[in-house]
């Protein structure tokens, strides 16, 4: 099982608006990340900064890579994309992080 972590940016003030949609998150959201291997799934917010920290478990890496071309991940990103920063496509503006240290 692979783990994958990125980072994307809030935009200022939205810290509350972003957590009241990820509480209310779709369940045909979840079935999708689910059907598509992600397990374990957390985002961690900076504070300081705005960076919202991901993390997430994938067993079928395949499926993850597919996740942008869903309609429902980009209407997803279209819900999302007036309080965060995002790239043309409505995706979030994200970065791979490499993982240099991890203890079981």
């Amino acid at each position: 099982m692979k783990r994958i972590a990125f980072k994307m940016f809030l935009n200022e003030g939205c810290k509350e608006e972003y957590i009241k949609r990820h509480d209310e998150i779709w369940p045909e959201l979840v079935i999708l990340l689910n059907e598509s291997g992600v397990l374990d799934y957390s985002i961690f917010l900076d504070e300081e900064t705005n960076v919202l920290f991901g993390i997430l478990k994938c067993n079928n890496e395949l499926a993850y890579e597919n996740l942008p071309l869903h309609p429902i991940m980009q209407n997803w990103w279209k819900h999302m994309k007036d309080i965060m920063q995002t790239n043309a496509d409505n995706s979030p503006k994200s970065i791979k992080l490499e993982e240099v240290f991890y203890l079981q």
